[in-house]
């Protein structure tokens, strides 16, 4: 899938949801919300996790903080950095407006996809 398109139906889906439940929950609650996964049988040994990694070309960081600290901006480059991926988004729920809460972030030496 383009990489736009991705983040439109990432974009669109947390409006839905911030627009429907509001700015109060704990990250984790929208991070269930977006994307609920099934694992039959998974292990991962002294593995560096991402909370969500979509089509293996986005990293989306979810966030329910105000106000949102520089770092996490950090955090998501790191993310992109130790992949070498090209796109992430930081995304805080915890804002009046949802578009004020979604910010694209790139790494310019990542690759598009893994």
């Amino acid at each position: 899938m383009d990489i736009n398109k991705l983040t439109g139906i990432v974009v669109d889906l947390c409006i839905r949801i911030h627009s429907r439940i509001g700015p109060g929950c704990f990250e984790r609650v929208y991070e269930e919300i977006l994307f609920p996964i099934e694992y039959d049988e998974l292990l991962i040994r002294d593995a560096y996790k991402l909370d969500l990694f979509l089509e293996g070309k986005l990293i989306p960081e979810l966030k329910s903080v105000y106000p949102l600290p520089p770092v996490y901006f950090k955090q998501i480059h790191t993310h992109l950095s130790l992949l070498n991926l090209k796109h992430g988004m930081l995304i805080n729920f915890k804002v009046d407006l949802m578009k004020d809460g979604i910010h694209r972030v790139f790494n310019n030496f990542g690759k598009e996809s893994l």
